[in-house]
């Protein structure tokens, strides 16, 4: 099947004042490839700062990338044409943020902030419209008499499914889940993934679940891609990403995830910092932390490269060239 979202070769730069008479731009994302298929989740991990909230911002049209193509419902809304691309498949998707607190206007009843999408189209007469919100509320697992009540009047969990309700008002295909349970205690954060997993079997949506978690990502993604300083180091299906990670990035970052055995040695944390994206280092941009850096890493970028059916890797390592 035809992938709902393609994206070839995304860059962003930010401007970022100037030095010497010349502009300075922060490279926040780097020839960035995936594909999005109908009904899957994608779950794109990484640092803080690694680029995928501005990754998903593009992907629903709320910043325009630099370089590079996004196609979503087989329509470019990259380069010329840009805006009637947008508009023509704006309805078919939609962005949960990340904090609940702050997606909801404190002065709007529940029900007013659900009905936006619908006023904005324009496609209900008054009494569909709240009929639509009512089931939508009962849709994330809310009383539908919640409508009439404010945001301060629910817990952080109610208050994240609102949110959804609202992303779910005109029907989407696509959703860009941007660190949606990130602000939630553990039990919250269950429920809240169990609520979207359910939707996407019901409705069939296609999911960009955006987290820094990687036993989050493990629950809800069916692929992963991981993030490092604005480039995919590596791609693959969940079982096999979680199994045998081939960048030492991916194995860092599930060496850091808390084991139930507290007896159980811990690998080293891999040290150091995230290189500046103003001036990104030279080569592999992990290679200023890299365990296993070699000396063609300090000069020569590794490509993203298939490595196994479905699986892409961006690695020296994985040449046959022995560590320096």
């Amino acid at each position: 099947m035809e992938a709902l979202v393609q994206v070839r070769d995304l860059d962003m730069a930010f401007p970022a004042g100037s030095a010497r008479g010349q502009p300075v731009l922060l490279h926040v994302l780097h020839k960035l490839s995936f594909d999005i298929g109908p009904g899957e989740t994608l779950g794109l991990v990484g640092e803080s700062g690694s680029g995928k909230s501005t990754t998903g911002r593009i992907l629903v049209g709320l910043t325009e990338p630099t370089g590079g193509s996004v196609k979503l419902f087989g329509r470019s809304i990259t380069g010329p044409g840009r805006r009637a691309s947008l508009a023509a498949v704006r309805a078919r998707l939609q962005f949960v943020f990340q904090d609940p607190h702050a997606a909801l206007d404190p002065r709007l009843r529940v029900g007013h902030s659900i009905a936006e999408p619908i006023d904005i189209a324009g496609t209900h007469s008054r009494r569909e419209r709240n009929d639509r919100v009512r089931e939508l509320l009962e849709l994330v697992g809310l009383p539908r008499d919640s409508a009439d009540r404010f945001p301060h009047e629910f817990s952080g969990g109610q208050r994240q499914r609102i949110v959804i309700a609202r992303a779910l008002a005109l029907a989407p295909d696509f959703v860009v889940c941007d660190e949606p349970v990130s602000a939630l205690d553990v039990s919250m954060q269950a429920q809240i993934i169990n609520l979207l997993m359910d939707l996407q079997q019901r409705m069939g949506l296609s999911y960009l679940f955006i987290a820094h978690d990687l036993a989050v990502v493990r629950a809800v993604a069916q692929r992963v891609a991981v993030m490092y300083a604005g480039t995919i180091v590596e791609s693959a299906r969940r079982e096999a990403l979680y199994a045998q990670p081939q960048h030492p990035y991916t194995r860092a970052l599930l060496d850091a995830v808390p084991r139930p055995d507290p007896g159980r040695a811990r690998p080293p944390v891999v040290g150091g910092e995230v290189p500046s994206l103003l001036a990104p280092p030279a080569g592999c941009r992990f290679h200023t932390r890299c365990p296993h850096v070699m000396a063609r890493c300090r000069s020569e970028v590794p490509l993203l490269r298939e490595t196994a059916p479905g699986r892409q890797t961006a690695c020296h390592l994985l040449d046959g060239a022995p560590p320096a």
